[in-house]
């Protein structure tokens, strides 16, 4: 056997280059392990075991059965169809100035907007609400032991803990007074539908935006899948006038 020869299976050479067309098959987490001389074995087992049984298969004469016949034309069909749709989508491409147009005109969907954490008390009556803050100020009980004592929201279970959040988010007069409030300051009685709020900011967070660069390769991806979607549909028109009959 030449060098490039690493099996000979009834008859058939099997070459590096079937082993390597094989390993792209398999999953990449297990295709890591052909590199790893414990388990390449392994692989290497699988890949003469398609071989083998392939040729059981003949041996018992598999290949003359009806089913092997049908999987066959389905498995053919199929390839046909991916055959025909990479060759549909031939030369759809998108330009960079196709990708900046896109990106210009988006800009907003390219970043994260202004934001806040924070945690909140929610009560029924304003009163309560006066009365749970002047004990927090008072050192009477942290923020958070009153939210689990006195909340009627479920964030309760978390101290209050709203995590982040960006305007448009929470009911508005909720919202207006979370992102006008100081860090770590007690805001409120906040009046809602809901309720009444205690708020307290853990921290703000500014508008961040992700630069032209950044996005390039996800724009280009998210275009072209768009036009080659178009191609199809127009080519699968093309195909039903053709191929049905009525």
């Amino acid at each position: 056997m030449s060098q490039d020869v690493i099996a000979k299976i009834a008859g058939e050479e099997l070459t590096q280059e079937d082993f390597n067309n094989f390993l792209k098959k398999i999953p990449p987490e297990q295709r890591a392990y052909a590199e790893n001389p414990q388990t390449k074995d392994m692989i290497m087992d699988q890949f003469y075991a398609m071989y083998l049984f392939a040729q059981l298969g003949r041996d018992e004469k598999l290949d003359e059965t009806e089913e092997y016949k049908t999987l066959l034309n389905e498995m053919k069909r199929e390839l046909l169809s991916q055959l025909a749709m990479a060759k549909t989508a031939e030369g759809v491409t998108v330009s960079d100035d196709e990708i900046k147009k896109f990106y210009d005109a988006n800009k907003l969907m390219f970043g994260k907007g202004e934001a806040v954490q924070a945690k909140h008390i929610l009560v029924d009556e304003e009163a309560d609400a006066n009365e749970i803050k002047a004990s927090i100020e008072n050192g009477k009980i942290t923020f958070e032991e009153a939210a689990k004592a006195h909340s009627k929201c479920p964030s309760k279970e978390a101290g209050g803990d709203l995590g982040r959040f960006e305007r448009g988010q929470m009911v508005l007069p909720f919202e207006e007074a979370a992102f006008a409030a100081e860090i770590g300051a007690i805001t409120g009685p906040v009046k809602t539908n809901f309720g009444y709020h205690l708020i307290k900011v853990e921290e703000k967070f500014d508008a961040e935006s992700k630069s032209f660069d950044d996005m390039k390769g996800e724009i280009k991806n998210q275009l072209l899948q768009q036009k080659i979607g178009t191609v199809f549909n127009k080519k699968l028109d093309e195909l039903k006038a053709k191929y049905i009959e009525k």
